[in-house]
C-alpha cells in the first residue's frame, strides 16, 4: 500500500456511523448492485471490493437480488481471504421474508457468499407478509448464529414506527433507503424518526443511479463550482453531502479500484455552511410529506 492509501486508511476510521447496538461501522461503505453480472468484469470487481476493505471502507453490502445472486457469488470471491475484516451485508427479498422461507434464503446467501454468518441482513422491501413474522423469522437467524443483526430497506415512516411497536421491533438496527441531494424526500420526516430513535439510515445509491438524474448533479453548476474549490469531483462532493451529518451510511457501487480510492478520499472532505447553503438553493429541502424514493 501507497503511503497516500494508508493516509486515507488512517483519516478514514475518524467518520463512523454506530448501529444501536453499539457496534460502529465507517460512513462510506461498497454497495455491490450490477456488480457479478458479467464474467469479464469480475476480477476487477473483486480487486476493487479488496481494495475497498484495505483502505477501511469494510461495509459490504449486497443482496439475493442483485443479479440473482451473482453478486453474492463474486462477493464472496472477494471476501473469501479476507471475511474478518469485513462487515457484511445481504438482503432478503420479500416473498422469502416468512419464518420458513427466510430460513432457507439465509442458508443460500451464505453458502453463495462462502461465509457461516452475515453481520447484517435486511427485509430488501415490504411485501405482504406481516412484520411480526419478518421479525420472528430474523431474532430467530440471530439465535441460530445465522446472522448478528437484522434490519429493513425502504420502509417509510409509518412502517418504521409499526415495527417499532412489535415485539423485538426495537432491535432493528439500519434502515436502508434511497437518498442523495436529488432526492432528500426523508428529510422531511423519515430521517428525523430515525435519528430520534437511534437507527441509522443507510444511503443507497448516494450518488444517484445513473442516467440524466445524475448528470443533472453532477453538472450543476452549485456542484460543480464548489467541486472545484475543494479540488474534488463533482461525485465525490455528492458523497460528502450525503454523510454530512454523521448518522448516515453511504454504500456507492465502485467497481473499479480508481472510483474505490475516490471513494475513500471522501473521508477528509468536509463542507461548509456557505455551501450546504448553495446545495440547499439548488436542490431545496422538503417543505412537506413527499413519497419514499425507490429504485
Amino acid at each position: 500500500m501507497s503511503l497516500n492509501n494508508i493516509q486515507i486508511k488512517q483519516g478514514y476510521f475518524s467518520r463512523q456511523v454506530a448501529f444501536p447496538d453499539g457496534t460502529a461501522v465507517p460512513a462510506i461503505g461498497q454497495g455491490t448492485w450490477f456488480m457479478g453480472e458479467n464474467p469479464d468484469s469480475a476480477k476487477q470487481e473483486i480487486d476493487a471490493l479488496r481494495l475497498g476493505i484495505e483502505l477501511g471502507m469494510t461495509v459490504v453490502d449486497t443482496a439475493e437480488m442483485y443479479g440473482s445472486g451473482g453478486a453474492e457469488l463474486l462477493v464472496g470471491k472477494a471476501l473469501e481471504p479476507i471475511r474478518d475484516q469485513a462487515f457484511l451485508v445481504s438482503k432478503v427479498l420479500p416473498y422469502n421474508a416468512d419464518k420458513k422461507k427466510m430460513v432457507v434464503a439465509c442458508e443460500s446467501s451464505l453458502k453463495r457468499l462462502k461465509t457461516d454468518y452475515l453481520d447484517l441482513y435486511l427485509l430488501h422491501w415490504r411485501g405482504n407478509i406481516p412484520l411480526v413474522e419478518t421479525i420472528e423469522a430474523m431474532e430467530k437467524l440471530v439465535a441460530q448464529g445465522k446472522i448478528k443483526r437484522w434490519g429493513v430497506s425502504n420502509l417509510d415512516t409509518v412502517d418504521m414506527q409499526e415495527l417499532w411497536d412489535i415485539t423485538d421491533g426495537k432491535h432493528c438496527m439500519v434502515n436502508q433507503v434511497l437518498y442523495h441531494l436529488g432526492s432528500r424526500g426523508i428529510e422531511y420526516d423519515l430521517l428525523p424518526w430515525c435519528k430520534s430513535h437511534h437507527i441509522p439510515i443507510m444511503a443507497y445509491c448516494p450518488i444517484a443511479q445513473g442516467g440524466s438524474l445524475r448528470q443533472g448533479l453532477m453538472n450543476h453548476p452549485n456542484v460543480v463550482s464548489i467541486a472545484e474549490s475543494k479540488h474534488c469531483t463533482p461525485a465525490q462532493l455528492l458523497l460528502a453531502w450525503c454523510i454530512r451529518q454523521g448518522n448516515v451510511i453511504a454504500i456507492p457501487k465502485a467497481s473499479t479500484t480508481d472510483h474505490v480510492l475516490q471513494n475513500a478520499q471522501v473521508a477528509s472532505l468536509k463542507l461548509t455552511m456557505e455551501e450546504l447553503t448553495l446545495l440547499d438553493n439548488a436542490f431545496n429541502p422538503p417543505l412537506k410529506k413527499m413519497h419514499l424514493d425507490i429504485v
